[in-house]
């Protein structure tokens, strides 16, 4: 396992202040955000003092019912190679659904929603990962998620969901403890047990970042301090393993280098503090270990928790007792089993994300009012990126420009990324007759135009559209 040390994620906004940093190891850049070809002089700078880089990806979308894009995959890989880094990582997510898969529109959420802890979505889940693993350069580690809403019918705890990953695929993790603290805000889930559950000896490196609780709902922002409690995980997890890397994320309201320079202390103090402590108690665990080190890891977790069933060979289940009469159920092939998966999963995650994101009703057995501040603040983000990719939206429509993107984004699905969006959002008014001040109209035209290369759209193209939308919305 590579050694990372205390590092922060690197962004455009804080490049000045991330080089000026002293005790920075390493740094992590969102993949998406950089060119293999065309790397930010000052990520070139870092490198050339031996500053590791590591590519953090997040778009593939591992967790949804499709096999992995093979052009998203080499483009990974690419980065990863011009940097020169040690690994890549994901996350445990779906970031879009429907397609060819459920004979749908194809919608994408533009962030990360958590994936269903059933065996269905495990399964899926490691064959996607075992793709990618045969493509990608370096080694893969996965980053576990927050999430507001929970699935109905989950068979697993994060924990255990986690450990079965890594013991069918042998895949690294990247735990956030952020996102352990924000999963116990709002979902009750106890951090303490996931880190107990989840083989910690697989850990690549830590997240830590801020975030704020507003009416009883932990947001997960990236944009404010970190908080103690999200310390006190960081504490816990570095109580049982000496983590290779710990990371700062921040993404949004960056503050002075002198207060990302007092976080970094405060992190790099906790981990060490953290690690005194667990020291004197490693000797009375070696034991224990030493008796269990002959046992596969499956029966390690039997000895833990004598009330887990235990897997064995293709997957059948025993936990005591005799075998159960009757007909010997017939064996699926493989292949054949895997498809059923990807179908079923692909339908659940669709019919999610349409009521996310394109005003459809929340699916059976979900939480309608959580699902509703999930869309809002969905909606929200796409606002924002929006407003950061096509600055001149804002400039043009001066203060109407936020409510009027919520107020489409409520029933206008993003299907092909940021820009696209901005586009569709620009199209939308100027077939609204908005904005209504001549002035503002004409800027929004002319913007339009320059960008899409077109003329505004006819009558026929016009009610193409509206049936398109239609059809997504039911």
């Amino acid at each position: 396992m590579t050694e990372l040390g205390i590092g922060i994620g690197w962004r455009p906004e804080i490049a000045e202040a991330v080089e000026g940093l002293s005790g920075v190891d390493w740094v992590e850049v969102v993949a998406e955000n950089i060119c293999a070809d065309h790397l930010p002089d000052s990520l070139t700078r870092l490198r050339e003092r031996g500053v590791t880089v590591v590519p953090h990806g997040v778009s593939l979308g591992l967790g949804g019912a499709d096999r992995p894009d093979p052009a998203r995959l080499a483009a990974l890989g690419e980065k990863a190679v011009a940097l020169g880094a040690p690994l890549v990582t994901e996350h445990i997510a779906f970031v879009r659904a429907g397609g060819p898969l459920t004979a749908s529109p194809l919608l994408e959420a533009g962030h990360l929603l958590p994936v269903p802890r059933t065996r269905d979505a495990l399964d899926v889940l490691c064959e996607n990962l075992r793709i990618a693993q045969d493509v990608l350069p370096v080694p893969l580690a996965l980053e576990n998620i927050a999430a507001l809403v929970a699935w109905p019918g989950e068979e697993m705890s994060e924990g255990r969901f986690l450990a079965e990953l890594v013991e069918r695929t042998g895949v690294r993790l990247l735990i956030d403890v952020a996102n352990l603290h924000t999963n116990h805000v709002n979902r009750g889930e106890d951090p303490a047990r996931a880190l107990s559950e989840l083989p910690v000896e697989a850990i690549a490196y830590v997240h830590v970042a801020g975030g704020v609780e507003r009416d009883g709902v932990w947001h997960d922002t990236h944009a404010h301090p970190v908080s103690r409690a999200v310390l006190d995980v960081l504490a816990d997890l570095a109580s049982r393993v000496s983590p290779p890397g710990v990371l700062l994320e921040r993404d949004d309201d960056f503050p002075p280098a002198e207060e990302l320079a007092v976080e970094l202390d405060v992190i790099r103090s906790t981990v060490a503090a953290a690690g005194v402590r667990s020291a004197g108690t490693e000797r009375v665990a070696t034991a224990h270990q030493h008796g269990a080190r002959s046992l596969g890891p499956a029966r390690r977790r039997a000895v833990a928790d004598p009330a887990r069933p235990l897997l064995i060979g293709a997957g059948a289940r025993v936990s005591g007792g005799p075998m159960p009469s009757g007909p010997v159920p017939v064996a699926v092939p493989e292949q054949e089993s895997r498809d059923g998966a990807r179908q079923r999963l692909g339908l659940a995650q669709a019919s999610l994300l349409s009521a996310l994101v394109a005003g459809t009703p929340a699916p059976e057995g979900f939480d309608s009012r959580r699902l509703g501040v999930q869309s809002r603040a969905l909606a929200a983000k796409r606002a924002g990126v929006v407003a950061k990719v096509a600055p001149e939206l804002p400039e043009i429509l001066g203060t109407g420009f936020r409510p009027a993107f919520l107020a489409y984004a409520r029933t206008r699905p993003m299907t092909g990324g940021y820009r696209r969006d901005a586009l569709d959002f620009a199209e939308h008014l100027l077939l609204a007759g908005r904005p209504e001040d001549p002035v503002a109209r004409r800027g929004l035209t002319e913007w339009w135009q320059d960008r899409s290369g077109s003329r505004p759209p006819n009558r026929a193209t016009r009610l193409a559209r509206a049936a398109r939308h239609a059809l997504v919305r039911r």
